[in-house]
């Protein structure tokens, strides 16, 4: 009745109609109080919780956190772009605006200020999610959830009151996902930190070690750098950015970054690390067999995430785990039993807050209608440092890997008018098209508002865009995104600015 989800499988668009009947199959007694039942207040979670409740189903969610939003709102995507922001306005400040005219004497730092930013943002956020559930009449509660069997769901209530029990024809398992360990390395949260230490450092650290050049590093390495903290990376591989990123992207990435003070160490091996008093002694070991010590005032362990499951109780029920802690599913979120879905970190894709929210919405709609839609071809990437980078759809190495043959379309922001004007002009937007077709096969961008561009670039895959398409779209003069449309003038023509 289930089966392990395939590469292919989550890569394809999942919209297969099936019967609205199949989907409320259970095998639960007659005395169920609830439709659905959501586990994790995440992105997914909460998502899902509320499109659930839209499409007319009794739903409760459950978060042991308390506050909702799951690691996103409260330790991950928004404190660290709270902090991405504010750092960069300082940085801005003290470096930047005398180019423009602007003479600023004395800028400093209030930390605890800065810091308390971050937490309103935090706070109204978490807030806001509270109040969608009243607004759309979700039951919240705030305490552990864990399986009694495939329909009931126990609640291990937080403020210590009475067990919950609740009854349900559908359960969906919204877990998400927690930071990967370091064998060896004893993580304390002040000196040795993962993502969600680094986000509450008491002071500027006058040095910061980190364990992995994937995107939260490099995200959190360019917060601190740019507050004067000598900031070190040290990666396995020999490139930057994690492996979904296109190598051009990656190039330019580790340039720019060295440029603004960061210092890499690629291809080389952490041994281990302790805690000296107040300083951090890393043992590293390059590729050529070379041994030596770093110290540091902070260690960042940023080596990814895994799937949460803990205390969830899946072996109750026979739910099924794979080598890597993922939850087990088919092409339409089931566990081996049809009325528990999956969704988000804690199984397959991509660990992203968006994968997620699109997934909730999906699992929702297959409860209620027998059908859903998630189109993993167009599920972008951004990385917040300055600029940003973002890619959505294939890179070039998958598409060599692939035997596609394809033309590639590429437009320097030196040369938009917007990012002349604003001073901000480093990076490219590089558009990828079908040799014989000319339809987009994939974007990437390194550049000013990349996060924000990116979404015109995923529009035009989920509709099959021509590059052709996109360039003779008109686009307002000056903004960011004609640096597209020249991107994909030059992929089927010529540009018109370079």
């Amino acid at each position: 009745m289930y089966r392990l989800a395939t590469k292919t499988q989550l890569k394809r668009t999942v919209g297969v109609v099936r019967p609205a009947m199949f989907a409320m199959r259970s095998m639960a007694t007659a005395n169920q109080d609830l439709d659905v039942v959501v586990i994790g207040a995440g992105p997914g979670g909460y998502v899902a919780a509320i499109k659930a409740a839209q499409l007319g189903l009794k739903t409760a969610c459950i978060d042991k956190r308390g506050p909702p939003g799951g690691t996103c709102l409260n330790v991950g995507c928004i404190p660290s772009k709270a902090l991405l922001n504010n750092s960069h306005i300082y940085h801005t400040i003290k470096e930047d605006t005398k180019n423009r005219g602007i003479e600023v004497s004395d800028a400093k730092i209030n930390f605890g200020q800065f810091m308390k930013s971050k937490e309103d943002a935090v706070n109204g956020l978490t807030g806001g999610v509270r109040m969608l559930f009243k607004k759309n009449k979700v039951d919240y509660y705030e305490g552990s959830g864990s399986f009694v069997n495939e329909n009931t769901i126990e609640v291990d209530m937080n403020d210590g009151s009475d067990k919950v029990t609740l009854n349900a024809k559908n359960v969906i398992i919204a877990t998400g996902s927690e930071p990967t360990t370091f064998p060896g390395i004893e993580i304390d949260e002040e000196r040795i930190v993962t993502s969600t230490g680094i986000l509450s450092l008491k002071e500027i650290p006058k040095s910061l070690t980190i364990i992995g050049g994937g995107i939260i590093g490099l995200e959190m390495g360019s917060v601190w750098a740019r507050l004067g903290t000598k900031v070190t990376v040290v990666e396995f591989m020999p490139s930057i950015g994690g492996a979904g990123m296109d190598a051009e992207l990656s190039k330019t990435a580790l340039k720019i970054l060295k440029k603004q003070g960061m210092n890499f160490q690629l291809q080389t091996k952490v041994m281990g690390a302790k805690r000296d008093g107040d300083i951090v002694k890393i043992d590293v070991e390059d590729a050529k067999g070379n041994k030596s010590e770093l110290e540091s005032e902070v260690l960042l362990v940023a080596v990814g995430r895994r799937p949460y499951t803990e205390g969830l109780g899946l072996d109750k029920v026979g739910i099924e785990t794979d080598k890597k802690g993922r939850v087990v599913m088919d092409s339409e979120y089931r566990t081996k039993y049809p009325h528990v879905r999956v969704i988000g970190d804690v199984t397959f894709g991509p660990m992203l807050a968006h994968k997620a929210e699109d997934e909730g919405i999906a699992a929702a709609e297959y409860i209620k209608n027998g059908y859903g839609h998630v189109n993993y071809n167009v599920i972008p990437s951004v990385m917040y440092t300055h600029p940003e980078f973002a890619w959505v759809g294939q890179n070039e190495q998958e598409l060599k890997d692939a035997g596609i043959k394809y033309n590639v379309g590429k437009f320097s922001f030196a040369a938009n008018s917007r990012a002349k004007t604003n001073l901000d002009t480093e990076g490219f937007v590089k558009v990828l098209a079908d040799k014989e077709t000319d339809r987009i096969l994939g974007v990437h961008i390194a550049g000013p508002n990349a996060g924000e561009m990116i979404g015109e670039a995923g529009l035009a895959l989920e509709y099959g865009a021509a590059a052709e398409d996109v360039a003779r779209t008109c686009h307002a003069h000056p903004t960011l995104s004609e640096a597209l449309k020249e991107a994909c003038l030059a992929a089927f023509d010529k540009p018109i600015n370079s």
